[in-house]
């Protein structure tokens, strides 16, 4: 059996960003405007393709020569470490990290040549930048070459005198680096616990996260010994007080990771990826407390931020129309939640549907569609939704799908379809042991719809729905299900004969 050709080089290619790509054909070049290589041809014409195409890039690199599939092989193995080599070049001037590397380097090609004074100049300048950026590792080395540089020299004095100052600073490093990689670990517990089910519905599920933060280092914030440990501290508890629904203290720490992270704006300029997810968590937390107003200002600053690589330029992308959708939901304003998901799907074009996780964004198009009264649409994507591979996170979510799904039949007046797809859910629900206070009123309502009369009856079903809906409201276990979806405002508009925009409008203009 042939073997599939390997997409790794268009892969790496297509992860380029512009300034990446030309700076690669001027390291590739030499600067020099000299016919096009077959690799640079290989490169530009792999650069052109949508979608990955062994066959078509033959042809275009070998035109009408004999095609030998090993150098074809070989020449897409030299590319891609061409590629590498040049992305290294690039990030020197633009990563600490590689400068931090490429200067310890020196002090090696210096140590070799016996320029020990030069050396411990550099070393200097090493250390101060690697202790603004904490470093720590790069300090371990540094210290190392103190040591090694004297010792070259016979510098016993500079050893007795010093030595037990690099001796506490080696201890400190080390503890810095222990302690920022104990938070770290704890931060993806937390993260792995709360991702099996997208919100604690069980006394069993917060006992779980309640172990975790146990933690002896999780009892003050100063035990966090670095900028970056304290950050993770604060993104811990962060992440529990929104499984847990205190969206009060989920505002104010989200809040304050902002504020601790505009305070060094060294550390965003070398890597935004975490200030990204702190601005995502910081907007949903001011969503969540119908802080609108401050939603906006956090949309402005995403557009704000300068990506150092295109996966960053994917996330603000992704983050920004996932504030911008939920914004739109919640304040009623759908007509513009339609003009912004247009206009996103356009701009994601420039990704690759590979590296774009649309299916994180379904439900809120359904949401969209919905509230525009575009069933059929809502209904696709709903499906879409539906269909995505399980898997370990957010399984509670599939139940609040297929109940989504029984309601917008409901709305298309699909009654014989109903029953089926009320048996369906009802089997998925038990199989799973999804079947809560608000799951079982919402399929009796489907089940005894069928039965109603008149006008007047199905307007006092919606109103007994609604009551029950507010005493489950009460109970925090059930309370996140009426939030993912707003029922109540659904129900609203079915009782007072209005679209579920205008009853999402109203209830805005009503709160604010």
């Amino acid at each position: 059996m042939p073997k599939t050709p390997s997409s790794k080089l268009f892969d790496l290619i297509k992860s380029l960003t512009g300034p990446e790509k030309r700076y690669f054909k001027l390291f590739a070049s030499g600067g020099r405007s000299e016919k096009a290589s077959k690799y640079i041809q290989l490169f530009d014409a792999i650069d052109a393709q949508n979608a990955h195409d062994d066959e078509a890039l033959k042809a275009i690199v070998y035109k009408n020569e004999t095609i030998q599939s090993r150098k074809y092989s070989e020449l897409k193995a030299y590319l891609y470490d061409l590629i590498l080599k040049s992305l290294q070049g690039y990030d020197e001037k633009s990563s600490v990290d590689f400068r931090l590397k490429n200067m310890l380097q020196s002090v090696r090609v210096l140590y070799k040549r016996s320029h020990y004074e030069d050396c411990k100049e550099l070393l200097q300048k090493v250390k101060k930048l690697a202790y603004h950026f904490e470093s720590f590792s790069h300090i371990l080395e540094v210290l190392n070459w103190e040591k090694q540089v004297a010792y070259a020299q016979m510098d016993i004095a500079f050893l007795d005198s010093e030595l037990k100052r690099i001796d506490q600073e080696e201890s400190e490093c080390l503890e810095q680096l222990r302690n920022l990689s104990i938070y770290r670990n704890i931060f993806f517990q937390v993260l792995i616990t709360i991702r099996k089910n997208a919100f604690l519905r069980n006394e069993e599920q917060r006992e779980m996260l309640n172990e975790i933060l146990d933690h002896p280092l999780l009892k003050e914030s100063s035990q966090a010994q670095s900028h970056r440990a304290r950050i993770l501290y604060h993104r811990i508890y962060g992440l529990y007080y929104y499984a847990t629904m205190d969206y009060d203290a989920f505002y104010n720490v989200s809040r304050q990771i902002i504020e601790s992270m505009e305070s060094q704006p060294h550390f965003l300029k070398e890597d935004v990826s975490e200030y990204i997810s702190a601005l995502s968590n910081y907007s949903l937390s001011c969503g969540l407390l119908e802080r609108y107003e401050e939603v906006e200002k956090c949309l402005e600053k995403f557009q704000k931020i300068t990506p150092n690589t295109l996966d960053d330029e994917l996330k603000i992308h992704m983050e920004y129309y996932g504030k911008k959708f939920a914004l739109c939901i919640f304040t009623g304003r759908f007509e513009e939640g339609l003009s912004a998901l247009e206009k996103h799907l356009k701009e994601l074009r420039k990704f690759g549907e590979d590296s774009f996780q649309r299916g994180r964004f379904y439900f809120q198009y359904f949401y969209i569609y919905f509230g525009m009264g575009n069933y059929d649409q809502a209904l696709e994507y709903l499906n879409e939704w539906l269909n995505l591979p399980r898997s370990i996170e957010r399984q509670d979510l599939q139940s609040l799908a297929r109940i989504l799904n029984l309601i917008i039949h409901f709305e298309m007046g699909n009654s014989m379809l109903l029953e089926y797809l009320f048996r369906s859910t009802y089997r998925f629900l038990r199989k799973r042991n999804r079947m809560h206070g608000f799951e079982r009123r919402v399929l009796t309502f489907i089940r005894d719809s069928s039965k109603i009369q008149s006008n007047r009856e199905l307007k006092a079903a919606f109103e007994a729905l609604k009551g029950d809906f507010e005493a489950l409201g009460q109970d925090p276990s059930e309370k996140v299900m009426l939030q993912y979806f707003d029922f109540i405002t659904w129900l609203d508009s079915k009782i007072n004969n209005q679209s579920f925009a205008e009853a999402m409008q109203q209830k805005y203009l009503h709160s604010s």
